[in-house]
């Protein structure tokens, strides 16, 4: 022991029981992970206990939740009227960023475009937000790619 300071395993004298500084930036990175906006399509505004649509494109409105301070906001979709495979979801968030969507389905074309904008694309797996924020946390939901499009379409669609 050096002055109150302690040899590591590779012979650097540190603080006990201090964090070094990557540790601390690491830890401190996973929790800003952790608070995040987190968007879901819904039939209609119910807050938290609203049902999750079964397509992106078309849902009536979307929850986006702050997980850190558990805020509630409600979107209309203002892409609803889009030409079937061209969804715009910039427009249909009213500019509003997230990032993660949790939907029922989506086209291929929204996940590409969300993907790109930085935004996780989850399947629901539950019937309602609150639910679905709950699996969530519990890194219980599934992550879509393309690959995953229009599942909510028996027999597919035309993305």
């Amino acid at each position: 022991m050096l002055g109150g300071l302690v040899e590591d395993r590779a012979g650097v004298a540190v603080q006990p029981n201090k964090k070094n500084n990557e540790e601390e930036r690491n830890e401190s990175q996973t929790r800003k992970e952790k608070v995040m906006k987190v968007g879901f399509a819904v039939q209609g505004n119910e807050g938290v206990e609203s049902k999750v649509y079964d397509h992106f494109g078309s849902a009536p409105a979307f929850i986006i939740v702050d997980t850190d301070g558990k805020e509630v906001l409600t979107v209309n979709n203002q892409d609803i009227h889009h030409v079937h495979g061209a969804c715009n979801p910039i427009m249909a968030l009213d500019g509003k960023s997230v990032e993660a969507m949790v939907v029922g389905g989506i086209g291929s074309g929204a996940i590409t475009k969300l993907n790109a904008m930085g935004v996780k694309v989850y399947a629901a797996a539950a019937p309602t937000v609150k639910e679905n924020l709950e699996l969530l946390s519990q890194n219980k939901l599934e992550e879509l790619s393309v690959y995953d499009a229009c599942r909510a379409h028996q027999g597919g669609c035309g993305h």
